[in-house]
C-alpha cells in the first residue's frame, strides 16, 4: 500500500518486469485507514514510512487491525537516536517541518499500545553508513547512477540528500532502526 498512486503504478510495472506481477498486489491507500478487512494478512513490513507519519499510534493500531493473531510486523525506519538539529534536506523531507522523526522509545510505546509485543530491535547505523559509502563509490566508478535507483525519486537533489543522510547518521542524530513485533 502506498499513498501515492504514481508509486503504485511504477511498482506494478517493476513487478511485471521481474515476473512477480501474479504474486504481488500493490494498492493505493492511506496506512492510517487501510482498505482491507480485519485480520486479512499473515504478516506486514513497513519500510521508510514512519518518518512521514506523525500519528504513529493510529498507524500501528491500523496495522494491528489488518493482521491475523500471532502475525509478525517488521518495521525499518529512520529514527531519532541523538540530540541536535538534522541537516536538511534528507531523502524523506526537504525541511524539519516535513519530518516526523521520533526516538525508538516512541515506536516501542506506540506498538505496545496497539497490542504488539516487540520481539527484537536493532540499530542499523553502521550498515547504513557502509551502504551509502558503497553507493557513492559505485556512482563514482560508473560515472553516474544506474538506470533504476533513488535518484529517480529525488532527482537533482539526490547527492545532497544522501550526503546529509550520511552526515546525520555519522553524527549520531539518526539511525535506521529495525523492529520485529508480534500481534498478541
Amino acid at each position: 500500500i502506498d499513498l501515492t498512486q504514481e508509486y503504485v503504478d511504477v511498482g506494478q510495472v517493476l513487478c511485471t518486469w521481474v515476473k512477480l506481477a501474479h504474486q504481488v498486489q500493490l494498492q493505493q491507500g492511506s496506512a492510517l485507514a487501510m482498505p482491507f478487512e480485519d485480520a486479512s494478512f499473515h504478516g506486514a513490513v513497513m519500510c521508510h514510512v514512519g518518518m512521514n507519519i506523525a500519528d504513529k499510534q493510529t498507524l500501528f493500531k491500523e496495522v494491528w487491525r489488518v493482521l491475523k493473531p500471532g502475525a509478525y510486523f517488521g518495521v525499518y525506519d529512520v529514527m531519532q537516536t541523538g540530540v541536535g538539529d538534522l541537516t536538511y534536506p534528507v531523502p524523506w523531507a526537504a525541511q524539519a517541518q516535513n519530518s516526523e522523526l521520533v526516538a525508538p522509545e516512541y515506536y516501542l510505546q506506540a506498538l505496545a499500545q496497539a497490542g504488539f509485543q516487540v520481539q527484537a530491535q536493532n540499530t542499523r547505523a553502521e550498515f547504513a553508513l557502509t551502504f551509502f559509502q558503497a553507493l557513492q563509490e559505485k556512482l563514482a566508478a560508473n560515472g553516474g547512477p544506474p538506470p533504476l535507483g533513488l535518484h529517480l525519486l529525488m532527482q537533482e537533489s539526490t547527492a545532497l540528500k544522501v550526503n546529509n543522510m550520511i552526515e546525520n547518521i555519522a553524527a549520531g542524530r539518526i539511525a535506521p532502526i529495525e523492529m520485529i513485533a508480534q500481534k498478541l
